[in-house]
């Protein structure tokens, strides 16, 4: 087989590589030959795009269905103004063509199912997990097994994020521990809230991003010991990191095929048992509000959410609905919303069980879907 070579614009591009002596040409010539997939290009993908794009990683594969939207800036780096609205995969790809241009850049848009994943996997030598939610990861997990792939995974709330490099072959053979080592079962459906949610500060995947894309370095080189049998984890507000020991567990499911991973996290198992909440749709509402209709309209959002966009509806935050009963009406339709029509569940699912109210409704997709279908001048974040 054919040794790898290098043009001369490539080693001079590498030369900050080739001089270390524990990386050397060697090392540059594993990253060229190497294959790996990025699940998601959203705040962990785009550092971790650009730093393996610059490093000099061969063949870079994107996958991910979403379109760059003005929120994304705050925190995706990849993108500019001039990419909302297209396509995340190929925004992504013409920066990383123009941050290198000897690399081949591959783009999967679309989203990641069991239908598709093993099909799109078994390309690559790498799979980089930098997706947002549990079904998502568990698929990743779950494929990276059956097809024996190391999995190099991150995630991001708030101020807090982790590394880990999961299903790692050693030398020997032998397997590191597998996302579902450390994770058997997932949490409860809406016990953890995703960025969108929960809010991640903007610094946070960039340097998460950056610490996945070492690992993925490291894996493909082979120098340096990998995150494996380890979780990193780094609070961004203190200052403080831990590195947990992860171990393989005795009695962790054998993967041989791929599930419904929407069902094994609890969501869409029932969807009138999930919601279980009456419902209207932002259409229902803008009519209701044209035709003069009496109702209330509550916000359960935070102040300074209310302040970037609002439905000039009651501002009662989640957290003070309880102190706030008096002022929910009983007499006629109470319409309840948040950002994205999860929150205001919440609360109207308290309130029922609580205090046995019988007259309120959820905004479906709440603020958002107002913004997308009635009121594009409202403000998305």
């Amino acid at each position: 087989m054919a040794q790898t070579t290098f043009t001369k614009e490539e080693l001079e591009r590498y030369s900050r590589h080739l001089i270390i002596p524990e990386f050397n040409i060697e090392g540059q010539r594993k990253l060229k030959d190497a294959k790996v997939l990025v699940v998601g290009t959203g705040g962990l993908g785009a550092p971790l795009l650009l730093y393996l794009a610059a490093a000099g990683v061969g063949t870079l594969g994107m996958l991910d269905f979403d379109i760059v939207d003005e929120s994304n800036l705050q925190r995706q780096v990849l993108f500019s103004v001039k990419d909302v609205g297209k396509p995340k995969v190929e925004a992504a790809k013409e920066r990383l063509k123009g941050l290198n241009p000897h690399i081949t850049i591959n783009t999967h848009n679309t989203r990641l199912q069991s239908e598709n994943a093993l099909k799109i996997f078994k390309e690559y030598d790498i799979i980089a997990d930098g997706t947002d939610n549990f079904p998502t990861r568990y698929l990743v997990n779950d494929a990276c097994v059956i097809l024996g792939k190391p999995n190099v995974y991150a995630s991001i709330f708030r101020f807090e994020g982790q590394v880990s490099v999961f299903n790692y072959t050693f030398s020997d053979g032998t397997k590191g521990p597998n996302y579902r080592d450390l994770f058997p079962t997932p949490p409860p459906p809406g016990l953890v809230p995703s960025c969108a949610e929960g809010g991640v500060i903007g610094v946070l995947p960039g340097i998460i991003g950056s610490l996945q894309a070492n690992e993925v370095i490291k894996v493909i080189t082979g120098i340096g010991d990998p995150l494996v049998g380890r979780l990193f984890l780094f609070d961004a507000l203190v200052f403080e990191t831990r590195v947990l020991k992860i171990y393989k567990g005795k009695n962790s499911p054998k993967i041989e095929e791929l599930i419904d991973y929407q069902q094994f996290c609890g969501i869409g198992e029932n969807k009138e048992e999930v919601s279980a909440v009456k419902e209207i749709t932002v259409q229902q509402l803008y009519q209701q509000k044209n035709n003069g209709n009496d109702f209330q309209l509550i916000d359960v959002r935070e102040s300074y959410e209310y302040e970037i966009a609002n439905l000039s509806g009651e501002l009662i935050p989640l957290g003070n609905i309880t102190d706030a009963v008096n002022k929910i009406a009983t007499d006629k339709k109470v319409v309840v919303h948040c950002r994205s029509g999860k929150r205001s569940a919440d609360a109207i699912k308290l309130l029922e069980e609580k205090y046995g109210f019988k007259n309120l409704y959820n905004l479906k997709g709440g603020i958002l879907a107002y913004a997308d279908e009635i009121d594009n001048s409202l403000a998305k974040y």
